[in-house]
């Protein structure tokens, strides 16, 4: 049995994990760019407010970011498979570095601003889907589900922490916290270039149609597989319900404070924005370290049915306190689904196509969440939030049971994941660069192209 389909009687530790060289430098690259960008969220928010007092061009300034992803991410994520990973993050981050740079600028108009904001946010998919198919290529087997969660939990302290220092810095100056940016951009760039080798395209030119067909195999591969597209499914209807708390916190708290108090309203709104990150990275050092990796896989379906099942009391109408323990509970559960099943994800995929797939399922991600806010959003302009969260996670506990049913059993995945290592083996050419440590050959490193597993016969419904 390989690596990749074997569940250890132990889980992978951090010191393993770490001990990847070029996967640190990933990491410190990956949290540089993350800090940077939370501190420029919230900086830019502000720098947008103070020059024109609008709300509205506030909160487009803040969702730009996020259009890429919806607009073509799966499609700016296939140039990744083009090009070396390494090369297509470094590019991506030198990008960034000069148009967050020019935003700095003062006395630039609003709408040039947002412009550039819009540019640079179009480098965000080809990196992360980089970066996506680079961590199966330096950890295997469990070391790459420990990965994942530290990796995943320092996004959501990053994220926590970028948007208070960045809030701090505004207040001061928010054109400082965007310099700040562009230095961690440089720094990133700087980091990869010297930490991660650089290895052949995942996908050759002989291989090549157009952007648009690449594109449509990626969504072919993920929902023509069944055990990719059991994953999609679960991981996207967990986004249905893990996120509501956070989109709600400011109506939510402006109907109901901490101790009744109106002046206490944004405390209460950030103790209900944070519980869900926080949660999540409780859950991830737990899970990830301290549970077994043949039982994290087992916990795949509990923790899918108590994610939505935790904010169902909410129904009562809570405190503050108690609706900010609920969301944390969420994400402990959150933690305990998805670095698992995205490990299973990552590996069951055929290399040649994983940035291809993290483009479907980020920007499948971006919309089921969006998509939820909007709509639990709109049923609460006509009932009380309590009641419109409460049933809402009680139809996704009803959802999740139903999902959880049709999951894939530890067989199938192991077939899956054998299957997808076995065409990398037999398609790839030897690495010239020789191995990477501590991991032992680099076998994946030379483009793999089989062909979508949804025009294969046999492939039927779950």
């Amino acid at each position: 049995m390989s690596e990749e389909t074997q569940a250890p009687l132990r889980p992978a530790t951090f010191r393993e994990v770490f001990a990847q060289a070029e996967f640190r430098a990933l990491y410190s690259a990956t949290t540089l760019t993350w800090i940077g960008d939370y501190l420029a969220k919230a900086a830019i928010t502000v720098m947008v407010y103070n020059e024109t007092r609008s709300v509205a061009m506030s909160a487009a300034a803040f969702a730009v970011s996020f259009l890429p992803w919806i607009i073509g991410g799966p499609l700016l994520a296939t140039v990744a498979e083009r090009h070396p990973y390494r090369t297509v993050m470094v590019t991506a981050d030198l990008i960034r570095m000069v148009l967050i740079a020019l935003v700095a600028l003062p006395f630039l108009p609003v709408w040039a601003t947002i412009g550039l904001l819009f540019l640079m946010t179009l480098a965000n998919p080809p990196s992360q889907a980089a970066r996506s198919a680079l961590m199966p290529v330096l950890l295997k087997g469990d070391r790459l589900v420990v990965g994942l969660s530290v990796t995943t939990s320092t996004s959501q302290a990053a994220q926590v922490g970028g948007y208070v220092a960045g809030a701090a810095i505004a207040a001061v100056n928010p054109r400082i916290a965007l310099v700040i940016n562009a230095a961690a951009f440089a720094a990133s760039a700087l980091i990869l270039r010297l930490g991660v080798r650089k290895r052949p395209p995942a996908m050759t030119s002989a291989h090549r149609s157009n952007l648009f067909r690449e594109t449509g195999e990626g969504f072919q591969i993920v929902f023509g597989t069944p055990v990719l597209r059991a994953t999609a499914v679960m991981v996207f209807a967990a986004m249905l319900f893990a996120i509501v708390p956070e989109g709600l916190a400011a109506a939510w708290a402006a109907e109901r404070p901490l101790g009744d108090d109106e002046s206490r309203r944004g405390l209460s709104q950030a103790l209900i924005m944070a519980a869900g990150p926080v949660g999540f990275i409780l859950g991830s050092l737990v899970v990830g370290r301290a549970i077994r990796p043949d039982i994290r896989r087992a916990l795949i379906r509990p923790f899918a049915v108590l994610a939505p099942l935790a904010l169902v009391p909410a129904l009562l109408n809570p405190s503050p306190t108690v609706v900010a323990l609920l969301a944390a509970v969420s994400g402990v559960a959150i933690a305990g689904l998805l670095p698992v099943a995205n490990g299973l994800f990552v590996q069951a995929l055929p290399h040649g196509y994983r940035a291809r797939a993290f483009g479907v399922m980020q920007t499948g991600m971006q919309v089921t969440q969006g998509g939820a806010v909007l709509l639990t959003g709109l049923l609460a302009s006509r009932f009380s939030i309590p009641t419109v969260v409460g049933v809402w996670s009680a139809a996704g506990v009803l959802l999740m049971l139903l999902t959880a049913a049709h999951w894939p059993s530890a067989e199938r995945f192991n077939e899956a994941i054998a299957k997808a290592s076995r065409q990398g083996r037999e398609q790839a050419d030897p690495d010239p660069a020789g191995p990477v440590q501590p991991d032992g050959p680099d076998r994946t490193a030379v483009p793999s192209q089989p062909r979508p597993a949804a025009s294969k016969p046999g492939v039927g419904a779950l």
